[in-house]
């Protein structure tokens, strides 16, 4: 079991950044697949970034590429995404998930524990 907990997220303004934390309970973390994903009011939840367990590879979904940056510190049990010139359609519930799959997936259907979600709202 892990548990998934995010933080960092807030009110900010067109252009700025934020940097987004999850930090993961039990001794699992550093063995598991992570993943941002975020919902909008309205939308289906969307795959924003992963990164492998050992972090030496990634992926993006084209809309986030050259703003956002996926990393994760095993000694720390944390995952982050530091984003970057923020737009207002960037708002949304920002939500990290684990995976024990073998495949570095985009789609929610192949993570496992998913974390409670944090704000985040760029106002224009």
């Amino acid at each position: 079991q892990v548990q998934l907990v995010e933080s960092g997220g807030g009110l900010v303004q067109a252009g700025d950044s934020l940097r987004l934390s999850c930090v993961a309970s039990g001794r699992t973390f550093s063995s598991s697949h992570m993943g941002w994903f975020r919902q909008a009011p309205g939308k289906e939840r969307e795959f924003v970034a992963a990164i492998t367990r050992s972090g030496s590879s990634t992926r993006y979904a084209d809309s986030m590429k050259g703003r956002f940056t996926i990393s994760r510190d095993n000694a720390k049990n944390t995952l982050y995404l530091q984003m970057n010139s923020l737009k207002p359609e960037d708002t949304a519930v920002y939500y990290c998930a684990a995976s024990k799959g073998y495949a570095l997936g985009i789609v929610t259907a192949l993570y496992d524990y998913w974390g409670q979600g944090t704000q985040v709202t760029v106002s224009s």
